[in-house]
């Protein structure tokens, strides 16, 4: 009995791994996750630390390909402190309620050569909202490299509702890499 547990477990976990694509990690150290906004009609830009996750990639099976990341709200950097302090607060990001930016997603479709689609849920602020952006994947020695973007609606998702200084919209900016378990 033991034994026919332990066999179907492993097949299983192989079945599981084998559609799940080329199982990743992603490396907050070699990524950045950047951000773009107007405030007072200047551009402020910004990035996020802390990526964490699971990505799994097959340019071959792209049904089987997810990328399920975080980064962490306390990371915030914008070269300012004073600003970094107010944007983790209950107005903006509530850090200490949210503290993490989430993205999962949905589906990936092929647009060209190295080029993708991703449809993907973004949660934020405690709020999820259906997104969609282009993305290039670039194979490296142990991985890929990701790139890409899309363009949100601040006040979408809560965040500082009540300033009448910073712009709606906001770019954001993904490189990730992500390598080999």
């Amino acid at each position: 009995m033991m034994l026919k547990r332990t066999i179907a477990v492993l097949l299983i976990s192989l079945i599981y791994t084998a559609g799940f694509g080329q199982n990743l990690n992603p490396s907050d150290a070699d990524s950045k996750v950047s951000f773009i906004i107007k405030n007072m009609g200047l551009d402020v830009d910004g990035s996020l630390k802390g990526l964490k996750g699971k990505i799994a990639f097959d340019p071959k099976s792209l049904k089987s390909s997810l990328f399920d990341v975080t980064v962490d709200v306390n990371t915030i950097n914008t070269n300012n402190t004073r600003r970094d302090a107010h944007l983790k607060r209950a107005d903006f990001f509530d850090a200490e309620k949210y503290p993490v930016i989430g993205i999962k997603t949905t589906s990936v479709s092929a647009k060209g050569k190295d080029r993708y689609t991703a449809k993907a849920i973004l949660t934020m602020h405690g709020v999820s909202k259906n997104i969609q952006f282009d993305f290039v994947a670039q194979a490296q020695a142990n991985g890929y490299r990701f790139t890409g973007g899309f363009t949100l609606d601040r006040l979408a998702y809560g965040i500082g509702k009540n300033s009448m200084t910073m712009g709606d919209e906001v770019k954001v900016n993904l490189d990730v890499v992500a390598k080999k378990n």
